[in-house]
């Protein structure tokens, strides 16, 4: 599978081979061109495992200024190949200035907070629809009804700290009825709260590893356009602390995330002895849980959505590239706001 979105060039065909022909870039598979594009219209390349790529081509990129970043299969940064002559420093530059603009900082991290606050919602619409259970299905359109409360007043937020506070109330009340949402094995995935560092009880076990699994790809698509995945917008510097991996995911954390964990556990594909408890009550998703999650983590990507922005087909899985480019866009001047992922 081989995208152009956003003058981007998304490979991700394993086997495939990317050189350049004339002045175009060809996408070749067991001998049949799979997509082939003029290279103006690039401004860069991203390749997912196993792709190989002409040394040509990479030197053509260099030369004009176009990014090829190399990712895993399954979206771990690898490296990333720029000139001697690169935007990035320029697109890096922008990022700061606008953290350091508390009017653009505060924009950024409104627009972040309503894709998630949006987003949570949805997934609460979308399983009151589901279920005949009248008591489940009032909690559910009642906080989904608080979430739109809080959307509305998010729209005047003066300040980041308005911000950060409707997203804690917005946050807190979705979690308030997760419980709601689990309709198997209930006994064994009772969830109370949001607990972690370290997860008290299965489900919280089960959110943490997949949060974990949609930082490292936000973090990577931060990486692969060029933005430090370490300064972001509505999460707080911090040594170490990925702020800008923590801001992009946000919003994907319903859609990825929250529904593969309802449904990894209504469907029983996820077992309560797919866990085990460590020592101080920690409770940590075993091997076989683990590879089985990955496996459906990396299934739920492949799923073809629509972006609202884009109007186009993607797999769910590149969503996150496309943010980050969108912000890119936003940081260079481009696009007047930062548009979140809200998925029909």
């Amino acid at each position: 599978m081989s995208r152009e979105l956003l003058n981007t060039l998304f490979v991700m065909t394993q086997g495939a081979y990317v050189r350049q022909e004339g002045e175009t870039a060809k996408v070749e598979f067991e001998g049949k061109t799979i997509i082939q594009t003029p290279l103006h219209h690039l401004d860069g390349i991203v390749t997912f495992g196993n792709v190989m790529m002409s040394p040509q081509l990479m030197h053509k990129c260099a030369s004009e200024g176009r990014t090829v970043a190399f990712l895993s299969a399954g979206g771990r940064f690898l490296a990333r190949v720029v000139g001697p002559v690169s935007g990035n420093v320029l697109i890096r530059e922008q990022q700061f200035e606008a953290y350091r603009d508390p009017t653009r900082r505060c924009r950024i991290a409104r627009s972040i907070v309503a894709g998630k606050i949006h987003n949570m919602r949805s997934v609460l619409l979308r399983v009151a629809r589901e279920t005949s259970d009248q008591y489940r299905k009032n909690a559910l359109g009642q906080a989904a009804e608080w979430l739109a409360t809080y959307l509305k007043s998010l729209a005047t937020a003066k300040d980041l700290e308005e911000v950060r506070g409707y997203e804690g109330q917005a946050t807190a009340d979705y979690f308030s009825v997760f419980d709601s949402m689990i309709f198997a094995q209930r006994t064994d995935f009772k969830f109370a709260s949001r607990n972690r560092r370290p997860p008290r009880d299965r489900i919280n076990a089960l959110l943490s590893f997949l949060y974990a699994l949609l930082l490292n790809d936000c973090v990577s698509a931060a990486e692969g356009i060029g933005l430090d995945p370490q300064f972001g917008y509505l999460h707080s510097l911090r040594s170490g602390r990925p702020a800008l991996g923590l801001d992009l995911m946000e919003e994907f954390r319903p859609v990825l995330a929250d529904r593969l964990a309802l449904n990894l556990v209504n469907r029983q594909q996820i077992k309560p002895n797919n866990f085990e408890t460590r020592p101080g009550d920690s409770v940590l998703l075993d091997e076989d849980g683990r590879r089985t999650v990955i496996a459906a983590y990396q299934k739920r990507k492949q799923i073809e959505v629509e972006h609202p922005l884009l109007k186009a087909k993607t797999p769910l899985g590149l969503v996150p590239h496309i943010q980050a480019r969108i912000l890119a866009r936003h940081l260079r001047g481009d696009l007047r706001d930062y548009f979140p992922y809200y998925p029909r």
